[in-house]
């Protein structure tokens, strides 16, 4: 293949990996391989998929699995190896005196992100931290191209190997049969969704509480619960009665969450990877043509406020949230325009075509001489 992509924490089909970065190298007309956790050896959309074990625990993963990820990888030949965890740092570096070409794509801040991580104990976070940074530093120096999700994360490196590729929407993918919203009234109209990764620094138990503060209001839920003590709380909770949880969906049971939905809720706590973070959904609720609840963050208001798409709020107060979703409940004709206004702004900019443009140049670049 040209080129092979690496993982050995994300899912097989990650919107992200697969179907942007892959699909599109691919249609560009160039042979792909990924290589991730998955049952099979498989091909689809063009990739060719090579499978490693599933493996649980985070040790094993990272003294396995990433190895086993490096050894398929190798074994392609491809002359451009691209991975997408921290974990395979050192994979990434024993393939760079390999004689490979190397691609970096940074997904977060990673030592930002230690500092909300539960199961790592609090007074090593810190530790832990410094010795992540350190080694992206390391890797930094050594890879040929680092691809940074957002900005604030591609300050983080040398800016004559970086590349912003930002995780927006596919365009058309997540837009309802109908090409309206809602498409179907009696079930959206007092409907919230939230769809990504559930836990209580995302947002979790406040959307919950909203929910009491609300007559028949009801919220389409879809993800994994981060921790099962997380699930546990939240089940507990008065309002959960009023949540329809679909648990982990692919990208079709997306839209169809996204099509039975009023307006889609991100309200992420003040952590310091998420005021600097651009999540997906923000964006994919806006494809879709929904008004959006989120974050009071100074780089969300410049993107929700800006387009005039949605409301910011204080993600740590309940009533705040329920109040602007009864704010969008009870405006039909302004939510309407909120969301088209959003569908308007990825259509001219927050959108994966424009990114696919800055990655095959980035390819372009890296051809073997």
């Amino acid at each position: 293949p040209d080129v092979v992509l690496m993982t050995s924490v994300h899912p097989v089909f990650d919107t992200r990996i697969f179907h942007k970065m892959a699909v599109s190298l691919a249609n560009s007309g160039r042979s792909v391989t990924l290589v991730a956790p998955h049952d099979k050896d498989t091909h689809v959309n063009g990739v060719d998929v090579v499978a490693v074990t599933k493996r649980r625990g985070r040790v094993s993963r990272f003294l396995l699995t990433s190895w086993q990820v490096a050894l398929k990888a190798y074994a392609t030949g491809a002359p451009v190896c691209h991975f997408h965890d921290p974990e395979l740092m050192p994979a990434g570096i024993l393939l760079k005196l390999l004689g490979r070409k190397i691609v970096f794509d940074v997904h977060e801040d990673l030592p930002q992100q230690i500092g909300t991580k539960t199961w790592i104990p609090k007074v090593l976070r810190v530790p832990i931290a410094r010795v992540s940074a350190l080694a992206e530093w390391v890797t930094a120096r050594c890879v040929d191209r680092i691809v940074a999700a957002t900005p604030p994360i591609a300050d983080r490196f040398p800016q004559h190997k970086t590349v912003i590729v930002q995780n927006y929407p596919i365009l058309g993918e997540l837009q309802s049969e109908s090409g309206s919203r809602p498409r179907d009234a009696n079930s959206s109209w007092r409907t919230v969704c939230y769809v990504g990764g559930v836990g209580k620094v995302r947002g979790a138990v406040e959307m919950v509480r909203a929910l009491e503060h609300l007559d028949d209001a009801r919220m389409l839920l879809a993800g994994p619960f981060e921790t099962a003590a997380t699930e546990a709380e939240v089940r507990a909770m008065a309002g959960w009665k009023n949540v329809d949880y679909r648990g982990v969906v692919d990208r079709q049971g997306v839209r169809e969450i996204l099509a039975q939905s009023r307006v889609g809720l991100v309200v992420l706590h003040p952590e310091p990877n998420y005021i600097v973070s651009q999540p997906i959904k923000m964006f994919e609720y806006m494809s879709a043509g929904l008004p959006v609840i989120a974050s009071d963050f100074a780089l969300w208001r410049k993107t929700i406020a800006d387009a005039g798409a949605g409301l910011l709020v204080d993600p740590l107060d309940p009533k705040a949230i329920a109040d602007a979703i009864e704010w969008i409940f009870s405006h039909e004709e302004e939510a309407g325009v909120m969301g088209q206004r959003g569908k308007r702004a990825v259509q001219e900019v927050y959108n994966w075509q424009k990114e696919e443009a800055k990655l095959l140049a980035m390819y372009d670049e890296l051809k073997p001489e």
